[in-house]
């Protein structure tokens, strides 16, 4: 092993590539972390929470319409208990939210609609969302058509309409902070990583090959990612050092949000975040509630019931069992923490989500 010097005055040894030599552990981790090149702790941490997020509201499997409109046509989405998407893969359009001016769309324009509010979709930006016709649903959540089965015309414009099922028993906080219609221009240079979901999408669904059943689904998956990434990128310059996109980023808050996704049975105190957040107990718990809302310790409790609320939906254990996942000593303990905040009993939840677990209207 060839060893550089260039560590000698501050009484580290590296070897070309940086790794520190013959030092005890602790002392690595240490060098590595003042390092210039390092990367930024709450940032990198946050991406666990960010998924945890999206799992925790996702419910099944997305659905979708595809259809082609021409001449003087409108349609009417929603209300859902999800959150719809639209895009405009070809043409133009425009978005008729209840409230507020309708918004021009155009090919490559992409549009979230987090609270399944009702709006709709028209040729003209004079007609009104509550006077249209309803737009028709495909059967099933796996109902993926083929593609069109002609070209389309110059004049028309082709639409990609969908929504995902989201669990608002219990709304993940980053949920409630998203407005009611996040609108996505076409803009060459701006997200790029959501313009290549939207031309796989657009691709696969008018050129369809061997196997679309299995890529529009992880594709629809992908392009909820990608929306809340652009949100969270818009957001981020736009309201610094508040809300959640200030949170994920901020190393402190990131990493302690990571800490109680990670081990909600564990008995976390305030003291115990401070120090895994290198803050001391005050300073930590205001910095906590001005970005995410709520004190450490109401987050910690929150979230340990929406993670009970996901097992219960997705797995036969007893209650008990569930109870000592999410950190509760006694099911009894457990169940009436969960009544106080879901409104039901464990067990009934259980029952009446595996009851009403159907498709999207």
């Amino acid at each position: 092993m060839s060893v550089s010097l260039r560590g000698v005055d501050r009484g580290v040894v590296t070897d070309r590539t940086g790794v520190v030599r013959g030092l005890p552990m602790r002392a690595r981790v240490q060098n590595i972390r003042h390092r210039p090149h390092a990367r930024p702790r709450g940032r990198f941490r946050s991406m666990d929470v960010f998924s945890d997020v999206i799992a925790s509201m996702r419910v099944g499997r997305a659905k979708f319409t595809r259809s082609r409109r021409s001449g003087a046509w409108g349609s009417r989405f929603g209300p859902y208990p999800g959150a719809g998407f639209h895009v405009v893969l070809r043409g133009s359009c425009w978005l008729l939210p209840l409230d507020g001016p309708a918004r021009p769309l155009g090919a490559g324009d992409v549009v979230f609609l987090p609270h399944g509010t009702m709006h709709g979709m028209s040729d003209s930006p004079d007609r009104v969302a509550r006077a249209l016709p309803p737009e028709p649903q495909p059967e099933r959540a796996d109902d993926f058509p083929g593609g069109m089965d002609d070209e389309p015309a110059p004049g028309d414009t082709l639409l990609l309409c969908g929504a995902y099922r989201l669990d608002r028993g219990q709304a993940h906080p980053f949920l409630r902070a998203l407005p009611k219609v996040v609108h996505f221009p076409a803009r060459p240079g701006r997200h790029h990583v959501l313009r290549t979901a939207v031309d796989l999408l657009t691709t696969e669904l008018t050129a369809p090959r061997q196997g679309a059943e299995v890529t529009l689904p992880a594709l629809l998956d992908l392009l909820l990612v990608y929306l809340l990434r652009a949100w969270l990128d818009e957001e981020s310059p736009r309201e610094p050092g508040s809300g959640w996109p200030a949170a994920l980023a901020d190393p402190a808050v990131a990493t302690a949000l990571n800490h109680l996704h990670r081990e909600p049975a564990r008995p976390w105190t305030v003291q115990e975040l401070s120090n895994a957040a290198g803050m001391s107990r005050t300073a930590f718990a205001k910095r906590f509630a001005s970005f995410v809302g709520q004190s450490p310790m109401a987050y910690l409790t929150w979230w340990r019931l929406s993670t009970a609320a996901r097992i219960l939906r997705t797995s036969d254990s007893p209650l008990a069992t569930v109870a000592q996942q999410v950190g509760y000593t006694s099911e009894f303990a457990f169940s009436n923490a969960f009544k106080r905040t879901f409104g039901i009993a464990p067990g009934r939840y259980r029952r009446e989500h595996r009851a009403t677990a159907t498709p999207l209207p």
